[in-house]
C-alpha cells in the first residue's frame, strides 16, 4: 500500500512635530494592542476546582464513571442548528470568515455549506451508523464529534473506522484510506482520537442511546463501536491539543452545549482509562 509554515528648513518646528505624533501613536498604542484572551478561555486549575472536581484523583473505570456524570449533563441543540454552531467552532482563526475542513485541511467560506460538490457539510467523527443513532437530537447532534468537511471527502470516509494506512484521499492532502478504514491528516489525529474517546464516554447505554465503545477492530458495521482503539490512542500521544482544538473546547462549553471533552483538557486521562 502507499503511505500515507528635502531636508528640514525649521527643524526645530519639526521636531516638535515628531514628539507630537510619537505621542499621539503612544496614546493610540493600547487600542492596537494584542487582543485580550477570549471570554471563553476558562483556566484548568479552574475547571479542576469546578467542573471536574468530582474526577480529580480517581483512575480506570471510576475515573471514566465520574466523567460520564460530569459530561452527560449538557444542552443539546438540533441537526440544523449544528450548521450555525459550526460556523463559530470550526472557524479558520487566520480568516473569521471561513471554516477549516477537519480532514481537507481547506480553508473555506461559511456560508459555502450544503450537499454540492465543492461545498462543505457536518461530518460525524464517530460515523452515526456505528449504533444507529442517526441525526436525531443525542448522539447525532453532539458538537464534541461534528466538525465542516468537504463534501466529497466526507463520503470517502463514510462509515469507516479508523487506522494507519491505504491510498491518498483525493481532496485530502496526507489523509489516506482502504477498505475499512481511515486515516487522517497528522494535524488532526489527535482531535479525531479525542473526539471518539469523549463519544465512547458520554454515551454509556442509558438515555435511551446506544453504549458507544472503542474496540480493536476496523469492520464494526452497525455495531456501537468504533475502532482501532491502541492507534487512537498513539494519536492522541502524537498529536497533543492545540490552540484551535482547546478554543472549540470552551466555544462548545460556553456557547452551547455546556459541557467539555475532558481529554482536550486532560489528554492524560485517555491512559488511564484505556
Amino acid at each position: 500500500m502507499p503511505r500515507r509554515h528635502l531636508r528640514y528648513r525649521r527643524p526645530l518646528l519639526a521636531t516638535f512635530a515628531a514628539f507630537a505624533v510619537l505621542a499621539g501613536t503612544a496614546a493610540a498604542a493600547p487600542a492596537a494592542a494584542t487582543p485580550a484572551a477570549p471570554a471563553t478561555a476558562t483556566p484548568l486549575q479552574a475547571l479542576d476546582d469546578t467542573y471536574y472536581k468530582g474526577a480529580i484523583g480517581k483512575s480506570g473505570p471510576a475515573l471514566k464513571s465520574a466523567l460520564h456524570t460530569i459530561i452527560s449533563k449538557q444542552t443539546k441543540i438540533s441537526y440544523s442548528q449544528v450548521w450555525d454552531a459550526l460556523k463559530n467552532t470550526d472557524q479558520d482563526p487566520a480568516n473569521s470568515s471561513n471554516v477549516v475542513l477537519v480532514y481537507s485541511g481547506r480553508s473555506t467560506s461559511k456560508n459555502n455549506n450544503g450537499g454540492s460538490v465543492g461545498q462543505w457539510n457536518r461530518e460525524h467523527v464517530w460515523a452515526k451508523s456505528h449504533g444507529n443513532f442517526g441525526t436525531a437530537t443525542g448522539p447525532g447532534t453532539d458538537l464534541h464529534h461534528l466538525r465542516a468537511e468537504d463534501v466529497q471527502v466526507n463520503s470517502i470516509r463514510g462509515n469507516k473506522d479508523f487506522d494507519n494506512g491505504g491510498s491518498p484521499v483525493s481532496g485530502a492532502p496526507g489523509s489516506y484510506t482502504d477498505s475499512d478504514s481511515f486515516e487522517p491528516r497528522n494535524a488532526v489525529k489527535g482531535d479525531v482520537a479525542r473526539m471518539i474517546l469523549y463519544m465512547a464516554v458520554r454515551y454509556e447505554g442509558g438515555d435511551g442511546w446506544a453504549d458507544l465503545e472503542p474496540n480493536e477492530r476496523v469492520s464494526n458495521g452497525s455495531a456501537p463501536y468504533m475502532g482501532r482503539l491502541s492507534v487512537l490512542k498513539a494519536w492522541s500521544k502524537q498529536d497533543p491539543p492545540d490552540s484551535f482544538e482547546k478554543r472549540r473546547n470552551d466555544v462548545i462549553y460556553n456557547q452551547y452545549q455546556n459541557n467539555r471533552n475532558p481529554f482536550i483538557d486532560h489528554p492524560e486521562w485517555v491512559d488511564s482509562i484505556w
